[in-house]
């Protein structure tokens, strides 16, 4: 306990899944936590729970705008940013050939410009105050291909080569980038997706079964790697792409017998 105590944290998409569970978990370890995101009904919630620790600010990671005012939010009201961790994102359905325009452009304004505005206006304020940790969500998405993910895929590829990219220009000036990509986890769009398919239980199988340790992964789970890598327990490490998947991407896809 107290691994981020007096630490200011701000976190995107912060009202579910990951986001949530990572406010929750840098609160018990003595962080002050603003939670951005859209959703407004979800993101109070979530606030309420923490307590006193954390603040609710509705950010829509699409306007750079809104973005820039999270960041001054957090300096005018506690002094500083120590930690950003850019989480929010979209995914939008369908092969190349058939993802529409709109899906394509939201997928990309949500997961990937989200993620650099957020760097954009937090840096120059980390460099100020002496430094700072940035942690992007990335994904194994971001790393290999799915089938009818493709601007998914652009997205968080986009989102992996910005955190390396970030990482190196600032290594020098106090500030640690890195981010984490996790394989199959049960928050609500991926739990959506698998109740709305015309097999459910079989859709649930499926994606168990890509993971050799059997199962999706939890929203605390990767919560405690984005701990991880926020606090001085990761110091040596900036420009990561952390894995956190289950086994997923260690395995080839090719059938074979499987241990029990």
């Amino acid at each position: 306990m107290g691994k981020l105590e007096g630490k200011i944290a701000c976190i995107t998409g912060a009202a579910s899944g990951i986001g949530a569970a990572t406010a929750r978990l840098f609160a018990a370890e003595g962080a002050r936590v603003i939670i951005a995101d859209i959703n407004e009904g979800s993101g109070r919630h979530v606030a309420g729970e923490i307590g006193a620790a954390a603040t609710f600010l509705r950010t829509d990671v699409r306007n750079p705008r809104e973005v820039d005012a999270m960041v001054k939010y957090a300096v005018e009201h506690f002094g500083r940013l120590d930690i950003l961790h850019n989480n929010a994102f979209y995914a939008t359905w369908g092969a190349v050939g058939e993802t529409s325009i709109e899906g394509w452009l939201t997928t990309l304004a949500v997961t990937l410009s989200g993620t650099f505005y957020g760097m954009r206006f937090a840096i120059p304020r980390m460099i100020a105050q002496g430094g700072g940790v940035i942690v992007n969500t990335a994904s194994i998405s971001g790393l290999y291909g799915d089938y009818r993910l493709a601007a998914y895929n652009a997205a968080k590829g986009g989102v992996v080569n910005l955190t390396r990219a970030a990482a190196i220009e600032y290594a020098r000036k106090n500030i640690r980038i890195n981010a984490v990509c996790p394989g199959g986890i049960e928050t609500p769009p991926v739990l959506g997706a698998l109740a709305a398919a015309p097999d459910p239980e079989r859709a649930r199988r499926i994606a168990e079964e890509h993971h050799p340790i059997g199962r999706l992964g939890k929203p605390e789970e990767i919560a405690r790697v984005v701990l991880f890598l926020a606090s001085d327990d990761s110091s040596f490490m900036t420009g990561s792409i952390v894995v956190a998947d289950g086994g997923a991407t260690a395995w080839t896809g090719m059938p074979g017998p499987r241990p029990e």
